[in-house]
C-alpha cells in the first residue's frame, strides 16, 4: 500500500488565470488537465487546481488533499481498519478509480488509483 504522490488542492474560477504562475513556481507543465463533473482539474507539480464556478467547486471542498495510491483496495482496507469513514464510495474518472474518506480526527482525503499509463507517465516505471 503506497502513496505515490500527494497534491495540495487549489481553487480558482478559471484555470488559465492560475496556470502561468503554477508553471513558474513548479518549473513544470501540467501532468494532466481534464473536465470532470462541472469543474476542470489540472495537476501541476504537487498542486491540483480545481477550477470552475464557485457552486461547482464547492462540491469538492470537503477534501483537503488528493493522494495518488498504488492500490485503492489496499488503501480502503487500511482506512477501514483505522476507523476511517468512506464518505464518497468508489467511482471512476478518466484517470482511474477514486474515493473520499474521512480519517479519525476529521481530515478528509481523496484517494485515487491512476490507470497504469498515467502512473508510468507521471511517476515513472
Amino acid at each position: 500500500m503506497t502513496v505515490l504522490k500527494t497534491y495540495a488542492r487549489l481553487w480558482a474560477d478559471e484555470t488559465d488565470q492560475v496556470l502561468p504562475l503554477l508553471r513558474d513556481l513548479t518549473g513544470a507543465e501540467p501532468d494532466l488537465r481534464f473536465a470532470f463533473d462541472g469543474v476542470e482539474l489540472t495537476a501541476v507539480g504537487d498542486f491540483l487546481l480545481i477550477a470552475g464556478p464557485p457552486r461547482e467547486r464547492a462540491r469538492y471542498a470537503h477534501a483537503t488533499a488528493t493522494a495518488i495510491v498504488r492500490d485503492l483496495d489496499e488503501v480502503t482496507a487500511a482506512l477501514r481498519r483505522a476507523g476511517a469513514r468512506i464518505t464518497t464510495p468508489e467511482s471512476t474518472s478518466a484517470t482511474g478509480r477514486f474515493l473520499y474518506a474521512r480519517h479519525p480526527g476529521g481530515a478528509e482525503i481523496e484517494y485515487v488509483e491512476w490507470v497504469p499509463e498515467l502512473v508510468e507517465r507521471v511517476i515513472g516505471p
